[in-house]
């Protein structure tokens, strides 16, 4: 069952409006614009009901940090008044709302545009779905990665939690593909992609494909030994697969790893961080490969080998 968020400081009609969808939805329902947009980020909303008038803001205002924010930026919103005038139905629409339902309800069509548009963002998000996945392996792809790292990025700030961020690539995957052949290294990469992912799978886990032979993955909550242990785990489990590499090179194929773990700041950026674990897997790489680099926020090194 969808969710759905009501911001509407009238007691009586958000619950009159709650009882119209309430059969088929589940219904939250805050009475002013700073709970309303803490709900919003910090929930799964698949639509918000916003009233135009609130007691601490206007909803055009927080129509506007909605769409500001990476968390609810696509999340649709139809606003709720009783202004009649064209110019702020059209000063709605243009900040981005989906929709206009004036007051008094009119149960009929409330359910109507509120079924229209769960529908559409259904389908939209099953697009989505589709377009941020890498064909190859069935993990999320870079599109994906720049989206939600984002959104966890802020989370882990406000709740002050470790976020542990890490690069891996395949070792000398060039010679490989030019030994084996391009279908054999797409294999290889979908044998990684598949081994890596059984051990990222908690809800603070998240794993992607960066592109071509390298990947990305963060989690949220470890501290620095802690991650270091569970990239050395993945590691060895790649190695453990005994892919043949071209022995010159190597006996296996494996795998070298690059990671850092900090508490994020509200003024921090995660992509600087991530530059950070990509120098920690060039450091892997120029210490031997098949091994794990890891750091803090003080470039302070966990050396595998």
């Amino acid at each position: 069952m969808e969710n759905i968020l009501i911001v509407d400081d009238s007691l009586v009609q958000a619950a009159q409006l709650k009882s119209i969808i309430d059969e088929d939805y589940n219904v939250t329902i805050v009475h002013n614009a700073e709970e309303g947009l803490n709900r919003a980020v910090s929930g799964d909303y698949s639509l918000i009901l916003l009233d135009v008038i609130l007691p601490d803001t206007d909803g055009f205002t927080l129509l506007k940090q909605l769409q500001e924010n990476p968390a609810t930026q696509y999340t649709p919103v139809i606003l709720i008044t009783s202004l009649a005038a064209i110019e702020h139905e059209q000063r709605g629409l243009t900040l981005g709302a989906v929709d206009y339902i004036t007051k008094p309800f009119h149960p009929l069509i409330v359910k109507a545009r509120v079924n229209t548009h769960i529908k559409l963002y259904q389908y939209r998000k099953q697009v989505e779905a589709q377009s941020m996945t890498d064909q190859l392996t069935g993990v999320a792809n870079r599109r994906r990665h720049d989206r939600y790292s984002v959104i966890k990025w802020q989370e882990a700030a406000r709740l002050q939690a470790p976020f542990s961020i890490c690069m891996f690539d395949i070792d000398k995957f060039k010679v490989y593909n030019d030994t084996f052949g391009h279908p054999a290294g797409d294999k290889v990469i979908a044998s990684v992609a598949k081994t890596a992912s059984l051990h990222l799978r908690r809800g603070t886990d998240f794993f992607a494909r960066y592109g071509g032979e390298e990947f990305v993955a963060f989690m949220i909550g470890e501290n620095m030994d802690s991650a270091f242990e569970h990239l050395k785990l993945i590691r060895r489990s790649v190695e453990d697969l005994r892919i043949p590499h071209n022995p010159e090179v190597s006996q296996w194929v494996t795998i070298s790893i690059g990671g850092v773990t900090v508490v994020p700041r509200a003024d921090s950026s995660y992509d600087t961080y991530l530059k950070v674990a990509d120098t920690m897997l060039y450091d892997a790489k120029r210490f031997g490969r098949n091994q794990v680099v890891w750091a803090n926020e003080s470039m302070k090194q966990l050396r595998e080998k």
